[in-house]
């Protein structure tokens, strides 16, 4: 028990890309762009989904959401990953750990479920048109987006109060890039199998059910696009829907390796980019490939750019 304690009090050493100097040069420039632009991409459309009355629809509301679940993700992973890779002491706090892991797991779990959410929208759009209003009403979408947001943090609530008991053992070498319960999980010293039945079941619930949900959304939304006759109508909703369909495809996938393979497997460096993937890349993606290839997005970006100049 005392080398466990002495492991709170000393922290953990992140090593992330230490052992390859070049690497982590030009990994930090790459990280801090990507960052830089995810908190620029991110806001825009936090703002002109705000003030632009075109844009007060279930499905901006819900990008809204994603932007900002994209934005507290990133930010809860990158500023510390930055400040380590910058310095040759790579130690980082007990508590800092404990609150990353905490925030990332719940924001990363949030974003699982509104991506599900995402796609019921779209279905609800597209197969059910004339009732779409009735069906995604405001206090239906208020109620899907609580859930997410609520779901993420109480998974976040149960797994990561699960893992940081685990007694260390004075093991404090962390060789990852960030706070994970996957990484964590290895550095004890005891028995682990409930903790990893534990993980594998809540990876399932946020992970392999909402893919599973999704695939069937999409497998309506191809039906109903078949029987379009416009070429102009099928390449409106296959222009939308396809945008969102990359996201997950991008976001799932990666995240799905690091869940669901053996907690004790050893896939170190593909681990490591994997979950700089899915922190770092992919909500910059989101906004570039979602909505900024929107004609609606655009246009009020246009309008909000151009109303700030002629108003100054």
């Amino acid at each position: 028990m005392e080398e466990s304690n002495s492991s709170s009090e000393k922290g953990f050493l992140l090593l992330g890309f230490s052992d390859q100097p070049q690497l982590e040069r030009i990994l930090f420039v790459i990280i801090l762009l990507f960052y830089i632009l995810n908190l620029l991409g991110n806001t825009a459309i936090i703002l002109v989904s705000y003030l632009d009355p075109k844009l007060h629809t279930p499905m901006y509301f819900f990008l809204s959401n994603l932007s900002c679940v994209d934005i507290c993700f990133t930010t809860s992973v990158a500023p510390q990953l930055l400040v380590t890779m910058n310095k040759k002491d790579k130690n980082m706090s007990y508590g800092g750990c404990v609150a990353q892991l905490y925030v990332a797991t719940g924001l990363g779990s949030s974003e699982c479920i509104l991506l599900a959410v995402m796609a019921y929208d779209r279905y609800a759009a597209v197969c059910r048109p004339l009732h779409y209003t009735t069906i995604v009403h405001p206090q239906l979408c208020a109620s899907l987006a609580s859930t997410a947001w609520l779901s993420g943090l109480i998974t976040s609530l149960i797994q990561c109060s699960l893992t940081v008991q685990l007694p260390l053992c004075g093991h404090r070498k962390l060789d990852h890039i960030f706070c994970e319960v996957p990484v964590l999980i290895k550095l004890a010293c005891v028995d682990t199998t409930f903790n990893e039945v534990e993980l594998f079941v809540a990876s399932v619930i946020f992970l392999i059910v909402p893919v599973s949900l999704i695939l069937v959304s999409y497998g309506f939304i191809t039906r109903a696009v078949l029987r379009i006759k416009s070429t102009a109508g099928r390449s409106k909703v296959f222009g939308t829907c396809s945008s969102h369909l990359l996201v997950v495809i991008i976001f799932y996938g990666t995240i799905i390796f690091m869940y669901l393979q053996p907690a004790k497997s050893s896939s170190k460096n593909q681990g490591k980019f994997v979950s700089l993937f899915y922190t770092i890349v992919t909500p910059l993606l989101n906004p570039i490939i979602y909505t900024l290839r929107n004609k609606d997005v655009k246009g009020a970006m246009r309008t909000l750019v151009m109303g700030n100049a002629f108003s100054s």
